[in-house]
């Protein structure tokens, strides 16, 4: 557990280093800032549709960062050296897991704030988005995670990996937005399952990967 922590620790102070942290956050903060001038001021619409939108900034934020996720410390033999000292791929992946999802997840949800009053959504409708994002934002960390240690060996991997992330996370989406004008709670649910199945495959699938690229 104390490897686990001191691994996340050295990933969220490399990002902050990197000024890493700040772009989902901007990036959000400029989308919410842009749409009203694409679908008009009406505010009726905005509340109807802001909501949909800021999932998809969510989605887009959370790949920017992907690129530096993996790629520079196995290019720079960084993974090689912690496999040295005994420690597993798995635990690797999930401290890094853990230290992106601190890194764009509990900011991202504050920047929604001031996002959401700039697209005119009620109080009800933040709240279901705010909770909907709390559920969500750990799979789309995994997601983006998962496929950055799948191309980290690759060249272009970023563009590579946000062109494989963005299928992959369509059913997020459409159960993150459904969270919006879901009633019954049903679309919670499938956002909840789908971030547990993510979360728990992603150190395996992502250990495996970073082996493959040794190889």
């Amino acid at each position: 557990m104390r490897v686990l922590w001191l691994l996340a620790v050295r990933d969220l102070r490399q990002a902050w280093a990197s000024a890493g942290l700040w772009l989902p956050i901007a990036f959000l903060l400029l989308v919410a800032s842009l749409y009203p001038f694409a679908v008009g001021p009406d505010a009726a619409l905005l509340g109807r549709t802001g909501g949909g939108m800021l999932w998809i900034a969510a989605l887009l934020a959370s790949l920017l960062p992907v690129d530096r996720l993996v790629a520079p410390d196995m290019q720079a033999g960084v993974l090689d050296q912690i496999a040295l000292r005994g420690v597993g791929e798995e635990l690797v992946v999930t401290a890094r897991l853990l230290a992106h999802w601190l890194g764009f997840g509990p900011p991202l949800m504050i920047a929604t704030l001031p996002a959401a009053a700039l697209l005119k959504l009620d109080g009800a409708t933040i709240m279901t988005l705010e909770l909907g994002l709390l559920i969500g934002t750990p799979a789309l960390a995994a997601l983006g995670l998962l496929v950055a240690t799948l191309t980290a060996g690759l060249r272009s991997s970023g563009a590579l990996a946000g062109l494989l992330a963005l299928p992959l996370a369509v059913p997020l989406l459409i159960f993150g937005a459904g969270t919006l004008g879901d009633g019954s709670g049903a679309a919670f649910k499938f956002l909840g399952a789908a971030s547990l199945l993510l979360v728990a495959i992603t150190p395996f699938a992502g250990g495996a990967a970073i082996r493959a690229g040794r190889e």
